[in-house]
């Protein structure tokens, strides 16, 4: 976690740095995004009819379980006994490789990172590097334990010989599966393109080799034109990973014509609401301009302490924030805002200008205003606030508070179990005041000023 919070800001500074015209292209694709949400019907429309055009099919699915059954239907109709997928959060979201699997078709995933946990059998813990959380020797054991083929007592000690193995395993992974299925970071409503963007190529072969390509997509990632799309990706991976663009930038209009060499028989494209037209014209819409590019989680301090696992579903960090209790209720993940310091960091990278802090904020005020908030937080800050009212009292407490948490912390400057802290302290140590409080360094400072 360490490593991501300092090497993906980094990468971004440096992408950023060399491109002069960055916020006026932030400006331009938070526009374009906003164009998309306010016509909505208008582009989804052009967009399959101009699919249909090229010779493809759109599919339209209000829930998660309609979108898993139409493409269960769509792979048992090709008689797919295995399924190749590009990473996709939408998949993720509506838990697609279960459905695959209780029908009898396995699911393969083909980026090396969901590849890793897909094994392990974890969800991902971010939205562009899902098996950060794995350290190197249990990738290892995950591909001792499953490639049972293979020498038991092969090296897989260095990451080249990991990423060998992948790659060789995978590769007739590709070439055996009936169906493939991607996700599409957009749709160009113009042409009736989907386009993905990969580091690895797995989305290339996914969907060029099998009979039957699969895009599955949610509503909001439809864009007016090409041009509109090459906006959004010169911001998407400076965002992102820091590169100028993704290593592949693939578009997919429709399926083989007979001049093509290769390339699917059918085309597909799956579009998935599941709660997403309800945003619309509520003051969470500016949420649908997202086009996950991660880089909010990257400098959220508080993900870079927590990880994504943390957030409970599939999307982690100050966009799962607010998208999560949007998709599947304050009730159950009204919490989830509450993971925020409030610093704006995420505000401030955002390449579509998502005002995440206001829409956190909001959230916090409904879960609040409907009683959903623990007791034991709501009597905490209640008493917080008695004390916030009299700043003679606050300041006098506020002192023997941290007095006393030294004491507890001893030499190690930690305390590991603290009754009104337990939520905390279950999971990890509450590191203790290291001083006196701002408030009386003030008055120290200012007492010494001439």
């Amino acid at each position: 976690l360490a490593k991501l919070a300092q090497g993906f800001p980094l990468k971004r500074f440096n992408a950023v740095s060399r491109l002069d015209e960055f916020d006026d292209l932030r400006d331009a694709a938070r526009d374009i995004k906003t164009d998309v949400l306010n016509n909505l019907d208008s582009y989804l429309e052009n967009f399959e009819a101009q699919v249909i055009k090229q010779g493809g099919k759109v599919h339209w699915a209000r829930t998660a379980d309609e979108a898993c059954e139409i493409i269960v239907g769509l792979c048992k109709d090709a008689g797919a006994r295995t399924v190749t997928k590009s990473k996709s959060m939408i998949g993720e979201e509506i838990a697609l490789n279960e459905s695959l699997e209780d029908a009898g078709i396995v699911p393969v995933e083909t980026d090396l990172g969901e590849y890793i946990i897909q094994l392990r059998k974890e969800p991902p813990s971010h939205i562009i590097a899902p098996a950060g959380h794995v350290l190197k020797e249990q990738v290892a054991d995950a591909f001792h334990e499953t490639h049972t083929h293979l020498d038991p007592d092969r090296s897989l000690e260095e990451p080249r010989e990991l990423l060998d193995e992948a790659r060789a395993v995978l590769r007739q992974k590709f070439l055996d599966a009936d169906v493939g299925i991607t996700g599409a970071n957009f749709l160009i409503a113009e042409t009736g393109t989907s386009v993905i963007v990969t580091n690895e190529g797995n989305g290339d072969l996914t969907q060029i080799l099998p009979k039957i390509h699969i895009a599955l997509a949610s509503l909001e990632k439809v864009t007016p034109t090409l041009e509109d799309a090459t906006s959004l990706l010169r911001v998407l991976a400076r965002s992102a990973t820091g590169q100028e663009f993704s290593s592949y930038t693939t578009f997919s209009t429709g399926p083989r014509r007979a001049e093509d060499t290769d390339g699917p028989s059918e085309y597909h494209v799956v579009l998935l609401d599941n709660g997403r037209s309800d945003m619309i014209g509520s003051k969470f819409q500016d949420m649908l301009r997202c086009i996950r590019c991660g880089a909010c989680m990257n400098h959220c301090p508080v993900y870079g302490v927590v990880g994504g696992h943390a957030y409970g579903w599939v999307y982690p960090g100050p966009m799962g924030a607010v998208l999560t209790p949007t998709l599947i209720g304050v009730e159950e993940a009204g919490h989830l805002p509450n993971a925020s310091t409030f610093c704006g960091r995420c505000e401030s990278v955002c390449p579509v200008r998502i005002p995440l802090p206001k829409l956190m904020r909001q959230y916090r005020e409904r879960e609040f205003e409907d009683k959903l908030t623990p007791t034991a937080t709501r009597a905490g800050l209640r008493l917080w606030a008695f004390f916030a009212r009299r700043p003679a009292l606050y300041r006098l407490a506020a002192g023997f508070a941290g007095r006393v948490l030294r004491l507890m912390g001893g030499r190690r400057g930690r305390v590991s179990w603290l009754p009104v802290a337990r939520g905390w302290t279950a999971h990890r140590d509450m590191p203790t005041p290291s001083g006196r409080t701002f408030h009386a360094q003030w008055a120290a400072a200012k007492r010494s000023r001439p």
